[in-house]
């Protein structure tokens, strides 16, 4: 079995002017960084300038990201929860792409306000078994994000949450480790 560090792409799925995503994501990355099991790429869609609309062949941005997810063993997606879903800019860098996503581990980090972005998770699970990608069980959710965070970006509740992660990384580890032996015997083909 292939035990070198899986490829993790970790994907921070908001765009909007003001965001909190970047709070979540720092935090993350740290935690993502400290695992042994991982090599992290960070893409920051708002950042990436992937267009929103799906139509004729591939912009530069998108041509951009497009090798960043097809060498990844794995993905964590960072997401808030906007009226009960994902954002727009989640949904088109994933539309944008297909074959990278699959047989592909796929982890969740969502924050928000009472949900904690728990809806958005559970609508991006559908989509990605559309795309023949694996999601992992476990997830790290923030509730009311804005106040589980101090002044310097650190959690509040640090130990129950980076042990969160900890137990998500690791099953991320677990089917990344599967899925790219799987991939290396088998060529997956949908």
């Amino acid at each position: 079995m292939n035990t070198a560090p899986l490829r993790l792409a970790v994907i921070v799925g908001s765009t909007r002017e003001g965001r909190f995503g970047p709070t979540v994501a720092d935090w993350f990355v740290r935690e993502a960084r400290a695992h042994t099991g991982f090599e992290v790429d960070v893409i920051d869609l708002a950042d990436a300038g992937i267009p929103n609309t799906l139509s004729g062949e591939p912009t530069p941005e998108v041509a951009a990201v497009t090798p960043r997810l097809a060498t990844a063993d794995a993905f964590v997606v960072i997401t808030p929860e906007y009226n009960h879903s994902y954002p727009a800019s989640l949904k088109a860098a994933i539309d944008w792409h297909f074959p990278q996503w699959q047989a592909k581990p796929v982890a969740f980090v969502s924050y928000g306000g009472v949900s904690g972005g728990l809806r958005a998770v559970e609508h991006l699970r559908q989509v990605f078994a559309e795309l023949h990608a694996v999601t992992v069980r476990d997830t790290v959710s923030f509730h009311m994000a804005w106040e589980r965070f101090d002044k310097d970006g650190e959690p509040l509740d640090a130990a129950v949450v980076n042990g969160a992660a900890k137990r998500m990384l690791d099953q991320l580890v677990w089917w990344g480790r599967a899925l790219r032996q799987a991939r290396d015997e088998v060529p997956y083909t949908a």
